[in-house]
């Protein structure tokens, strides 16, 4: 490779009047080559004040190079394919606005690429609060707990490089979309993680790059926060379905949760016997939120606890319904029904 291939930063948005200033000036500040860089911004057709940011930005920012494409269907997968049709690029670097990025993310990114003969690569999400409210902490620590998210390493971290199914955002080679095709336009969510499905089925290899840093701000409430991890769920199944087949098991356990809760309430008034097995199973749960919700008050140094308990339930609870709203849906051939969500994330 050059010293230096020429990247393509893509950068999907919609109404992200208060972050995306932060995030361009991230772009800003990277240390690789300005002439070796360009920024392509898909807006969603955005309702608030992000274009004007965005041109006053460029306007005083002559020296880089940036163009703004219309994102019509509001959905980030042809927010990104618009991006990357109209790429020069030979690396392709996904950013996204609710993010702001260390000063070495693309130089990193770009030779950690080519030096393990990666297809794509990707950093650690430090997940931060959107303010100072006690909420928003308790959302951003849920987000970065085992409870929370799993065993997802570029979400908890990790202490080396490593090859994964899926990184955020991403650093990708060019021609990987020649080799696995483009963004899949039926996903409003989930669609990094059935592109990133595709490269492996195809062979293609994934790193993690633990060291590399981004912090992500994380929704401010409750109604966000569930809207956000249904559409998750909701996506989940289709995304699998397209990839011939469930990518991880972990996925499944926000929807058993949600199956356990529901269908063993039915169960247990139908045959008492099973009351008290599905009352344990309850108790055992709460006692799960309580115990490692007070742990992390302790830990964090602020009353966190009932912000705890309802961020770690709303995580479960949403994902597992959206899961099982996603089966139905795809059981009864709704996979384009959702299409309209919106772009905001």
């Amino acid at each position: 490779m050059t010293e230096h291939p020429y990247v393509s930063v893509v950068l999907p948005i919609r109404n992200e009047e208060k972050y995306i200033d932060a995030t361009l000036k991230t772009v800003l500040s990277q240390d690789y080559p300005s002439e070796k860089l360009e920024i392509i911004i898909a807006d969603g057709m955005s309702t608030d004040s992000t274009r004007k940011v965005v041109e006053k930005f460029v306007s005083e920012n002559s020296g880089l190079k940036i163009q703004m494409v219309d994102n019509p269907e509001l959905t980030v997968p042809y927010g990104l394919n618009r991006s990357i049709n109209s790429s020069s690029g030979d690396v392709i670097v996904r950013m996204d606005a609710h993010s702001v990025y260390p000063s070495n993310y693309i130089s990193r990114l770009v030779k950690a690429l080519f030096a393990l003969n990666a297809d794509n690569v990707g950093g650690v999400v430090d997940t931060v609060p959107a303010n100072d409210k006690l909420k928003s902490k308790a959302i951003a620590i849920a987000l970065s707990h085992p409870l929370g998210v799993g065993n997802s390493y570029f979400r908890i971290g990790s202490n080396k490089i490593k090859e994964v199914d899926t990184v955020p955002f991403g650093c990708f080679r060019k021609e990987v979309f020649q080799k696995a095709g483009m963004f899949d336009e039926d996903l409003v969510r989930n669609q990094d993680d059935e592109f990133n499905g595709r490269m492996k089925n195809a062979g293609m290899k994934i790193f993690l790059i633990p060291d590399i840093v981004v912090k992500y701000f994380a929704r401010d409430s409750f109604s966000k926060l569930y809207k956000m991890y249904f559409q998750y769920g909701l996506y989940k199944p289709l995304a699998g379905y397209k990839l011939g087949g469930i990518p991880t098991v972990r996925q499944l356990i926000p929807f058993l949760f949600v199956l356990f809760l529901f269908g063993g309430a039915m169960l247990s008034l139908l045959l008492k016997p099973l009351f008290y097995v599905y009352l344990v199973g309850v108790l055992t749960y709460l006692a799960l939120l309580v115990g490692i919700s007070v742990k992390l008050s302790f830990k964090h140094k602020h009353p966190l606890m009932f912000h705890l308990f309802w961020s770690f339930f709303i995580l479960h609870f949403s994902y597992g319904t959206g899961y099982a709203r996603g089966l139905v849906a795809l059981a009864l051939g709704q996979k384009g029904r959702f299409r309209k969500s919106s772009l905001s994330r």
